[in-house]
């Protein structure tokens, strides 16, 4: 890198600087200075994908006779000064199904034969008797579920494209398509995640303004996130509203399911029959963290120690990875915990919380050693529970526990889809307009059809 270049350049975006460029930065520094350098090398970053239709707009002189000779010049060339990206809003369009009915004039002149009628058929909409298209109801789920937009902003762009409606009607629309249609692929992902041996399970407060319970609607309802792992297939991420954080939350949604759990240390993530416990090594770490001492950074060194490993080991097969641990980590994890246990720990400060939370999780701690599946840490569901986190910062609330059920849905479909590389938009319209005419409930089976991860769903709907 030139000498000239500011520090937070050289591959800027992931493009490669070539020979030319390494020679012009120096100067373009120093006529426009280091901020102006950036603002050009971000300027020259943006770009449109290879897909986008393009439109060429020609300029040609508004004379072509030579001011000289007055003969008649001919072009030598052209050249492209700028490229730009043009947007066009999106319109709404009215549509109206029309079904019509044929008969048979000579059966129906015929005395002896039965009159003859056929009549078109228009395929079932999403919700009967509402206006909402499959188009529509997946914009409003993308808008909410992807971009977090509230519902009661969505209105006013609704409005501007030439649907009127309100916050309740789309709320509405939202509940039923995830009741009616949504979750049919919910419980079957469900059902194949609960054949695993290995989930990642985290939970977060939320909150429900209209309970069954009798509680107020300032008290805390949760979220629960549940994820498979890449080893075990496809990725889902599944998401359930609940009233409290007790484990028969828990022991009701994984029933059926025998295997680990990684998780963190919280009391409910314990004696369930047929399933083990693997411990968060990040939660750990946290822990010793905010010991903030000589004895806290030794307690953060061990753990750093194993996350040096774990990098190396990322891409391992499990076997091998187990094999690596069991030689280098396993190590490392006796010598912290032994030191943990014989240090004098001990009243209610911050570093004898960090070694109690240690000692009182230490056999679940040591999981991840014996099944290279195992993550060291939960990070996989904290980073799937962030979409609920960031979803609550703008909904604020649920009003009812029909709308908190409808939101756990969507974002459960939401994160699965951009867990394997398909398009959340497309994917739900693809639902909305399929499903309803195929009699899912009688054929059940169709539903494996619409997964995520079926040919079908790949290759219509990916990114």
């Amino acid at each position: 890198m030139c000498k000239n270049t500011p520090p937070s350049m050289g591959l800027v975006a992931g493009n490669v600087l070539t020979a030319a460029d390494k020679v012009l930065i120096p100067f373009v520094s120093e006529i426009f200075g280091v901020k102006g350098l950036i603002r050009i090398v971000d300027a020259i970053n943006d770009s449109l994908r290879d897909d986008i239709e393009v439109e060429a707009v020609h300029y040609h002189p508004e004379n072509t006779q030579c001011d000289c000779c007055q003969g008649q010049m001919l072009e030598i060339g052209s050249t492209i000064v700028r490229e730009e990206a043009e947007f066009i809003p999106a319109k709404m369009k009215k549509v109206q199904h029309i079904e019509y009915a044929y008969e048979c004039k000579n059966c129906k002149g015929d005395a002896f034969q039965k009159a003859q009628i056929k009549r078109g058929k228009a395929p079932q909409p999403p919700i009967q008797r509402s206006i909402a298209s499959p188009s529509v109801l997946a914009k409003v789920i993308y808008d909410k579920f992807s971009q977090y937009l509230p519902l009661y902003r969505q209105v006013k762009e609704w409005d501007r494209y030439g649907l009127n409606t309100n916050d309740k009607n789309l709320s509405n629309w939202v509940i039923r398509a995830s009741s009616d249609w949504l979750l049919p692929i919910y419980k079957r992902m469900k059902h194949l995640m609960m054949g695993k041996t290995l989930l990642h399970v985290d939970e977060t407060y939320g909150q429900i303004i209209n309970r069954s319970d009798g509680k107020s609607g300032q008290t805390n309802a949760y979220n629960w996130v549940y994820r498979s792992v890449p080893s075990q297939g496809p990725i889902m991420t599944l998401f359930q509203s609940s009233l409290s954080r007790a484990r028969s939350v828990l022991e009701s949604f994984i029933e059926g399911f025998s295997g680990t759990i990684v998780c963190d240390g919280y009391s409910a993530y314990d004696k369930l029959e047929g399933v083990t416990f693997a411990n968060c090594w990040a939660h750990v770490r946290r822990y010793w963290l905010k010991a903030d001492s000589k004895n806290g950074q030794i307690g953060v060194s061990y753990c750093d120690d194993l996350y040096r490993l774990e990098r190396k080991f990322k891409y391992l097969s499990p076997s091998k990875r187990r094999k690596k641990r069991q030689k280098y980590s396993k190590p490392i994890v006796e010598k912290f915990l032994k030191w943990v246990e014989t240090s004098p720990f001990f009243g209610k400060n911050a570093l004898a919380k960090a070694a109690e939370y240690t000692l009182n999780r230490a056999n679940g701690l040591k999981a991840f050693l014996t099944d290279g599946r195992i993550e060291i840490d939960n990070n996989p569901a904290e980073n799937a529970i962030r979409p609920n986190v960031l979803g609550r910062k703008n909904w604020l609330f649920s009003v009812s526990e029909a709308g908190a059920k409808a939101n756990a849905i969507c974002l459960s479909i939401a994160e699965t889809t951009k867990s394997n590389g398909v398009d959340f938009y497309e994917y739900t319209k693809k639902l909305l307009t399929d499903l309803p005419n195929l009699g899912i409930h009688q054929n059940p089976e169709i539903i494996d059809q619409y997964m995520p991860w079926s040919k079908i769903i790949q290759a219509e709907c990916s990114k």
